[in-house]
């Protein structure tokens, strides 16, 4: 029996795995703080018998070494969500460092030897503007999330190393669609519901991305995983095209059917300390193995919309 641990499996990213494991004949095991995730994303499998919800933190060693018990497999999802909050809650960067060590202790100690990992873009800090390979260096975070991410993967690929791991690591572009809690999409339609009339766009509205649909995410994720068999995979995980936030501004004041809607800029070019103004994937790697997105950045951008307009923040 296939048997997955999901750390942050309540979450946008996490339950939408969830759903996909389950779709693929694992038995899966949630384990959840609920500090971001929310219960309504994975009600619909309570009660089933290949489901198993446990509610604590992962900083909790020895309830997470027993829950582990009996896995096959680690999806480490759970951290800090928003790349923002560093700047007012330094310290939750040190918690998903060690939630990450703690994870990764427990599997040593449960004899359980996969892991995979949901690392991020914000991991190669400034970089020029150019399509970015895995490969390159050197990895400067400007965030403190973007420290966490690049901390956790040097715990994994050492734990790996040392302990005969076997990793799949996955850095994201900007993830969007249904049940998004955070980001640029729900930040705009939280405040156009507020004041139809204007819409404050932080920096210079200029900031352009990769935007990968939740979908897309899901799916290359398991294929690079079931795929790709070296003992340590890395990927970017990304999409054609990249959006500019002023565009994304312009096709959700569309899709809500406003007029005359004022933009407001703060200024500057990025949009909060540890923002990284622009940036571009090379997603060359996942391509070769066989998985490209279905849809591009800005697709992505338009259906997420479509998706976070039917949601009641």
């Amino acid at each position: 029996m296939k048997k997955a641990f999901v750390t942050g499996g309540a979450g946008f990213i996490g339950s939408h795995l969830v759903d996909h494991l389950i779709k693929k004949g694992y038995n899966v095991t949630v384990y959840d703080n609920f500090s971001s995730g929310k219960k309504e994303f994975i009600s619909h499998h309570l009660g089933k018998n290949y489901f198993k919800l446990i509610k604590s933190d992962l900083l909790n060693q020895k309830t997470l070494e027993q829950s582990l018990k009996d896995h096959n497999i680690v999806f480490h999802l759970a951290a800090n969500p928003d790349v923002r909050i560093g700047m007012q809650k330094p310290e939750i960067a040190q918690k998903d460092i060690t939630a990450t060590y703690n994870i990764l202790d427990a599997m040593r100690k449960n004899d359980v030897d996969k892991i995979v990992f949901s690392s991020s873009s914000t991991i190669y800090g400034e970089t020029p503007p150019i399509p970015l390979p895995e490969n390159y260096g050197p990895l400067l975070p400007i965030s403190l999330y973007g420290a966490a991410k690049l901390a956790s993967e040097g715990l994994i690929s050492s734990f790996s190393h040392t302990f005969d791991m076997q990793t799949w690591i996955f850095r994201f572009a900007n993830v969007v669609g249904k049940r998004g809690t955070h980001g640029v999409i729900v930040d705009f339609i939280k405040k156009l519901r507020k004041n139809s009339h204007e819409l404050e766009i932080l920096g210079d509205g200029k900031q352009k991305k990769p935007y990968l649909y939740i979908s897309d995410c899901i799916e290359g994720m398991l294929f690079g995983f079931e795929k790709a068999n070296d003992q340590i995979n890395l990927f970017n995980l990304g999409c054609r095209g990249t959006t500019e936030v002023t565009q994304i501004a312009k096709m959700i004041v569309e899709e809500m059917r406003l007029k005359n809607v004022k933009f407001r800029y703060t200024g500057g070019k990025r949009g909060w300390k540890g923002d990284v103004p622009q940036f571009q994937f090379d997603v060359t790697r996942i391509n070769k193995l066989g998985w490209k997105a279905k849809y591009s950045s800005d697709d992505a951008v338009r259906k997420a919309i479509k998706d976070l307009l039917q949601t009641s923040f």
